[in-house]
């Protein structure tokens, strides 16, 4: 008796900790404008940036070079195929920072990728990944502008 209530209570548990129920604040048009799935999520490609063959000791290039890079990730993040860029912290696998397209493919972000002039110098090198993420993730742009002292 013991043992059959025992898996009765693991069995309604169990079910019950499975069952789904309904958000009471989806927004359909706003997660059919953002492409998420039935949980929110959308694929993405994440871009790791770490340090290339490239050795500029020209000053004048490489801050060119760097300017290139930032005005990049601004036009990116203006047409919306940019999401997420910002740098890692030293470490010893010597990557430098990361980007999340809002692309449809890893091709497609080769492509992309190919347009930072810092990619294209061999400052930098790519390793990129699907990745799966929130479709809301693009909405704190519109914030970062708010939050941030200097323009880019």
């Amino acid at each position: 008796m013991r043992t059959s209530c025992l898996v009765f209570f693991l069995f309604v548990t169990g079910f019950s900790a499975g069952a789904q129920t309904a958000n009471p604040v989806y927004n359909k048009p706003l997660a059919d404008s953002l492409g998420a799935d039935e949980y929110g999520m959308k694929m993405y490609v994440l871009v790791i940036l770490k340090t290339g063959p490239a050795q500029i000791t020209e000053k004048k290039t490489s801050d060119s070079l760097f300017a290139g890079h930032m005005a990049n990730i601004g036009r990116l993040a203006k047409e919306g195929k940019l999401t997420v860029a910002g740098p890692l912290q030293k470490n010893e696998r010597n990557y430098r920072g990361i980007f999340i397209f809002n692309v449809h493919s890893i091709e497609e972000a080769k492509t992309i990728v190919q347009t930072d002039p810092a990619v294209k110098a061999g400052i930098f090198d790519t390793e990129l990944y699907g990745w799966y993420g929130s479709a809301a993730l693009p909405m704190y742009l519109p914030y970062t502008e708010k939050v941030s002292r200097q323009s880019f």
